[in-house]
Order: structure tokens, then sequence, then C-alpha cells
């Protein structure tokens, strides 16, 4: 590992020592699914509200569990668990926390410890539901999505009504490419368990295919239903990233706003917030913002868009940090492969356009392999242009576009790809299409857009 690498490896471990833990999915997915009804406290009670009564009670206070401070409730959960060892309720539960912990403070070495402890659960019961909707959750974060179908149906076939498996099974055929199967699943979760956790992936489902009118609807509804603080935070997000993805920048930032209001600390507002900033010409609030989005969530995503926006200032020094942010992204890799997820999609999506080419193409076919979605799709042909292999990569970028999903982006790969490869045509088309949805998409992207669309005139 170069002396850089070595760097980056660090600053990763020291910026993770500062996050703070984010909420996810809204509260009601994070931790008040995990620790259902007081699990712990006083018995376990299935999703579908079946009362289960476990080994012993416990000593852990519930208020403790769902009072929003991870880190202290999975002290307590260990504590409780080397007194009650034959609670599989308490070891399921340790084992979902984890895997939060690992999403909200991007520290994949969680994940292992996940595993065990929803084994050890499995072990003491099998067949336990709150263990396989845990394996389920588990796998998808590792982006071993044919597993987290696996375990959702598990799951699912112990209780039909368990929201985690139900939301869990729209998210892995969504990430399979099955988008037909996975707007069936999202309208049975509906109809079982209707609420936050299950509008916003119906929604998903929709955007995808290109409805935007019932994405929105199906979220406003959620937003007007949602009371608790991180439920309001989680919805107004959806909504302002799916603003921003049809160039409704004042929109979006109003959204991002009332998140923001809600929690003032919650990073997918702060990121989005960042990201139209940017898009809205407002380059030094969106560096600031997304410098503070990268100190305490230092993922592949913001790290790219911070390098970019350092890029397009273009301030003597800026491209040295840019290659900073980028080098973090390789040390983030390979910490996240060290905890068995599959980080493919992201090398290919950062290596294309700033990293090892040879590296980006490797990872989009073997992504691609696994699993054929638009995103998949298009980071294959994206990879596949940088090499200079522009006729195997118009079919996929194509394919990434086929489903009417509106991604300004995909729009964009596909016309520099078709100006490659010479069908000037369809180059402008596609061109303008990209940017009359979401002029700011990129920083750099929307910029390069502008000029092979004078070039393809």
């Amino acid at each position: 590992m170069t002396d850089q690498r070595v760097a980056a490896v660090r600053r990763v471990g020291a910026a993770g020592r500062r996050w703070r833990a984010a909420q996810l999915a809204g509260c009601a997915v994070l931790l008040a699914i995990a620790f259902t009804a007081g699990s712990i406290a006083v018995g376990a009670v299935r999703d579908g509200g079946t009362a289960e009564v476990v080994s012993a009670p416990a000593a852990v206070s519930p208020e403790l569990l769902t009072g929003g401070d991870l880190d202290a409730s999975i002290t307590a959960l260990q504590a409780h668990l080397r007194a009650q060892p034959r609670d599989f309720g308490g070891w399921a539960t340790l084992g979902l926390a984890y895997v939060e912990q690992a999403r909200t403070k991007g520290d994949p070495s969680r994940y292992p410890q996940a595993e065990r402890a929803l084994k050890r659960s499995l072990g003491l019961e099998p067949d336990n539901v709150q263990a396989l909707a845990g394996r389920a959750a588990l796998a998808a974060a590792r982006h071993d999505f044919e597993d987290a179908l696996a375990y959702a149906d598990q799951a699912l076939e112990q209780n039909p009504y368990s929201e985690r498996a139900l939301s869990s099974r729209v998210d892995a055929l969504v990430e399979l490419g099955r988008y037909d199967d996975a707007l069936k699943a999202a309208e049975l979760a509906d109809e079982r368990r209707p609420g936050i956790p299950v509008f916003t992936r119906y929604a998903y489902v929709h955007e995808l295919r290109g409805d935007v009118r019932t994405a929105r609807r199906v979220l406003e509804q959620a937003l007007a239903s949602a009371t608790a603080p991180g439920d309001v935070a989680y919805v107004a997000t959806a909504l302002g990233q799916l603003a921003w993805n049809q160039g409704e920048y004042e929109t979006a930032l109003d959204h991002y706003a009332r998140a923001l209001a809600a929690d003032d600390t919650y990073l997918p507002a702060l990121e989005g917030r960042a990201r139209t900033q940017a898009a809205n010409g407002d380059r030094a609030a969106a560096i600031k913002g997304m410098e503070t989005v990268v100190a305490r969530y230092p993922l592949p995503g913001p790290l790219v868009a911070l390098g970019e926006l350092y890029e397009a200032r273009g301030a003597e020094g800026d491209r040295a940090k840019a290659g900073d942010q980028y080098a973090l992204v390789d040390a983030w890799t390979a910490l996240a492969r060290a905890g068995g997820v599959n980080a493919d999609l992201d090398t290919a999506l950062a290596a294309a356009d700033h990293g090892d080419r040879a590296e980006a193409l490797r990872a989009a076919r073997a992504e691609w392999a696994r699993r054929h979605t638009v995103h998949t799709a298009d980071a294959l042909a994206w990879a596949l242009h940088v090499n200079g292999r522009d006729e195997e990569a118009l079919p996929y970028a194509r394919r990434a576009t086929a489903t009417g999903y509106r991604n300004a982006a995909f729009l964009y790969h596909r016309g520099v790809i078709e100006h490659a490869a010479g069908d000037e045509k369809e180059a402008r088309t596609h061109l303008k299409a990209a940017l009359d949805l979401n002029p700011g998409f990129s920083p750099l992207g929307a910029r390069e857009a502008r000029k092979t669309l004078e070039a393809a005139k």
C-alpha cells in the first residue's frame, strides 16, 4: 500500500471517530423495529403483533434503546447478553444494531460482528423472524442482494407482516433490477404494512419507472403523515432528492430546509442541500456543506462530489485537495471489502472518472455479472467508454435509460458515448435532455455536457 493510501486509510479512521449516528429511514426503521415494543425488556413482539416470551427478562431500559444513542444501546445490549446469553431476541437485536451502526458510521468492521450475532440468534431459535429479517438487512448492506431476497422471503414465511422483511424484499428486487417484481412487492407491502418505510420504497419504484408524479404524490402523503422528527427528516429529504433530479432546485432546497428543521444533523439532507447549492450556483456554500458531510460520513458519493467541487473551483491547490478526496474513496473501498461489502459499483463509478480506468471496467463487469439494474448498466457503459470501447458501451447506455428513469447523469453518459461513436443526432438529443432535466447535475459533468453538445452540432 502506498504512503498516500496509508494516509488516506488513517484519515478515514480519524473521520470515523468524529461521526455522529445519523437517523436512517426514519426512527421507525432504525431501532423502533429492531427493538420492537421493548422486546428485550419484557419479551419479543413480532411485527404482526403476536407476543413471544424470551428466555428471561432483561435489565435494559426501553427508553435507552429507542432514545437515539445507538452506541449506548449497543453497550447496554452487550451487557444484557453477557447476563442472558440465551436471549435469541437480544442477539437478533444486537445484530441489527451493528448493521445500523455500520451504516450510520461508515464502519464496515461492524458487519462481521452483526453476522456473528445474527447467527447466534438463529442457533438459539432457528427461523426466528427478527434474525432472518436482520440477515436480509445485513446482506443488503453488504450488497449481496440475492441473499437479501432469500432471507427476506424466509422471514416472510414466518411472519408475512414483518415490516422490515417486506421492505428488505422490495430493496432486494430493486437492486437486482427486477423492477416489475419490485412494484408488485411494494404493492403487497403497502397492503400489509402501510407506513413510511413502505411508502418511500413504493415511491422509489415508481421513480425508477419514470412515474415522477406518483412518486411525488406518495412522498407528499407520507410527509403529511409523519410526526416523529426522524420520519419528517427522512421523507422531506426523499422529496428533496426527487426535486433535485428534476432540476427543481428551489423546491429541493425547501424540502431540505424542512428536513433540517426536524433534525439539523441529518446527513442525507445536508448532502442533498450541498448538491443543490452547487447546482444553483452557490459553490462556496456547497463546498462548506459537503466538507461538513465528509468529515462525519466519508462515503464514496460525497467524497467524489466534494472532489469535483474543488476541481470546478480551479484555485491553486484545489486539484491536490480533490485528489485527497478521491484517495479516500479507495481507502473506504478497501475497508468495506475487508468487512464483506461488495464495493464494485462504488469502485466503477469513482475510478472511471478519477482513478484506474482498467479497474473501473473490471469492477463494472463484475457488478453487471451479479445484477442488471439501470445503475449497473450506466456504470458499465461509462467504464467501457473511458476505456475507448464506445460501440460496446452503447447497448448498456441505452439500457440504463430504457425504463424512463429521469436521471441527467445517465442521459449525459449516453450522449457522450453516442458522440464518440459518431451518432451526432442521438448525442445532441440526449445531451440536451440531460441539461434540460437537471442543468447542474454534476460540477464537472454538466460542464463537459455543454462542451460535447457544442462539438456535436
